[in-house]
């Protein structure tokens, strides 16, 4: 089922002469709008990977990926039934959450006709207990009944692999590896080690020797700056 988060960007990014759910080829796109076509991922971008992948071959895509910043828990006692409570999930997201996805993705971006549209966001999520008849009862057992768009902090716009390159503050020592890069996002080195896997993938990033049995590795992005770029930002 669509979620209210799902239509609310549909919504945000739609023109004003947009098309909502067109068939197009053996694939349904949730959005045409000035001949462009923006599909609203917030699950796994490798559940699409393929249809978009396809869809370039012959039209300009917009690939719209939310990662929530903050989620409030919404507590009913039923499906529609009344709000018994609320409060913050403890689970925050950040921005290097990107790459989590990224790393199914590599080989649909970059593209010259794609943009990657990374708005964080604040969501209230909508739940109510799981148990029923024949299930027992669980502490923390729930289903989630809606998603809700409360806002929109910032937005990223990534067309290239330096705009991907420009999301991240690099280790100022040059050659660098995996533990340099950890140390400087503060980050665990398997989280840094994706993230360089995604660089390598797109060509951002070159391997250029070893430390040991670390890999060395050099930035081949032209137009990369250090620490976060602000021209793919946008806020709304």
């Amino acid at each position: 089922m669509e979620t209210s988060l799902h239509r609310e960007l549909k919504s945000l990014y739609a023109g004003r002469h947009a098309q909502f759910e067109v068939p197009l080829d053996k694939y349904r796109v949730d959005v045409v709008s000035d001949g462009r076509l923006i599909e609203v991922q917030h699950g796994s971008l490798a559940a699409i990977r393929d249809k978009v992948r396809r869809l370039l071959q012959r039209h300009r895509v917009t690939v719209v990926k939310p990662i929530v910043i903050r989620k409030t828990l919404v507590k009913q006692t039923a499906k529609g039934g009344s709000v018994t409570g609320r409060r913050l999930s403890p689970k925050r997201g950040r921005l290097l959450d990107l790459f989590d996805d990224l790393v199914h993705f590599t080989r649909v971006f970059p593209h010259q006709r794609l943009i990657l549209e990374v708005p964080l966001v604040d969501i209230e999520e909508w739940r109510y207990p799981g148990h029923g008849r024949r299930r027992r009862w669980r502490a923390g057992d729930h289903q989630i009944e809606d998603q809700k768009l409360v806002a929109i902090r910032q937005t990223h716009r990534l067309c290239t692999g330096s705009d991907l390159a420009g999301l991240i503050s690099w280790p100022r020592c040059r050659p660098f590896h995996t533990g340099h890069l950890a140390e400087t996002l503060e980050v665990e080195r398997w989280i840094a080690q994706r993230i360089a896997y995604c660089f390598r993938q797109i060509g951002a990033l070159r391997p250029v020797g070893k430390d040991g049995n670390a890999w060395l590795y050099s930035l081949t992005a032209h137009q990369h700056k250090q620490g976060r770029s602000s021209a793919a930002d946008s806020t709304r």
